[in-house]
């Protein structure tokens, strides 16, 4: 295994772990032993997976003392894992125009996803990546190389990784970053879709993952232009195998609302399913 931290408490972690790394999918997640002094295990979303290579890399922010003993672990240390755990987001092809948006430490499932979306010779898919933090990013932001129409004057900062894949990006944020658009980055996305014809706007499909006010607000700008969104959503977990059901969340069905378990019913849910009624976004998003 290794580390790299980054300011904000935030680490970058990959495992060597050839399963997890052979079956995982943008939106799955692993349950990670931080210490063996701490019994419970953490939820964390897969950042990153080389099956070829077989590591497994993971994005995190230290809250609490599970994380914190997680941040001490050095390389040649060994670490429980299991997983992939989960639902992974499903991206349809008649939908070819894919926004993805990520605050916080919501980010690492869109940059899986934009990895398998990513445009080569077997790919339809064209997709946009919106990231929101409040503190610094987790990698070193730069001017994007690659032209996004419709994005404000001056928001030019995105991914260095992404452009390496040829996906545009661009980041928002409250704290005065350069480059980085001042706003929520929902708001940012309003803007880009604003600027779609109808045609273009058809082809897109919603991906997010972040705090419940963002995802709540993702929902609403879905509802607003009338498309499709699936969400990751955020729990505490205790078994993460559905066992304990106290990750629990209401969700609408045909047949009226029903509680269904993050961990093994999503973590990936219909937006429209979950955010009913629009929360008060809040900054951070």
């Amino acid at each position: 295994m290794r580390q790299t931290a980054y300011p904000g408490g935030q680490y970058v972690l990959r495992v060597q772990a050839p399963k997890c790394a052979a079956t995982a999918l943008p939106g799955s997640f692993a349950h990670i032993t931080c210490d063996p002094a701490v019994p419970m295990r953490r939820p964390l979303s897969i950042m990153r997976a080389s099956a070829e290579a077989g590591w497994v890399e993971f994005l995190y922010k230290i809250v609490g003392d599970g994380l914190r003993h997680l941040g001490t672990r050095r390389p040649g240390d060994h670490l429980s894992l299991m997983g992939p755990i989960g639902k992974p987001f499903e991206p349809h092809r008649d939908r070819p125009r894919p926004l993805l948006i990520g605050g916080g430490v919501g980010i690492p499932p869109m940059i899986f996803l934009a990895e398998r979306l990513k445009p080569d010779a077997q790919s339809e898919y064209r997709p946009l990546v919106l990231m929101g933090s409040e503190i610094p990013f987790p990698f070193r932001a730069r001017p994007s190389a690659i032209l996004v129409s419709g994005m404000p004057d001056g928001v030019i900062a995105g991914m260095p990784l992404l452009d390496e894949w040829a996906v545009p990006s661009r980041l928002a944020s409250w704290s005065d970053f350069p480059g980085c658009h001042a706003g929520y980055v929902t708001d940012l996305a309003s803007r880009w879709l604003e600027s779609l014809d109808g045609a273009a706007r058809d082809q897109v499909e919603i991906f997010a993952c972040g705090p419940a006010p963002m995802l709540a607000a993702s929902t609403a700008l879905a509802r607003r232009f009338g498309l499709p969104c699936q969400v990751s959503l955020e729990e505490f977990m205790a078994c993460a195998v559905g066992g304990c059901a106290g990750c629990t969340v209401e969700v609408s069905t045909p047949d009226g609302p029903a509680m269904k378990r993050v961990c093994v019913d999503g973590p990936v849910f219909d937006a429209h399913t979950v955010f009913s009624k629009e929360v008060p976004q809040v900054p951070g998003t």
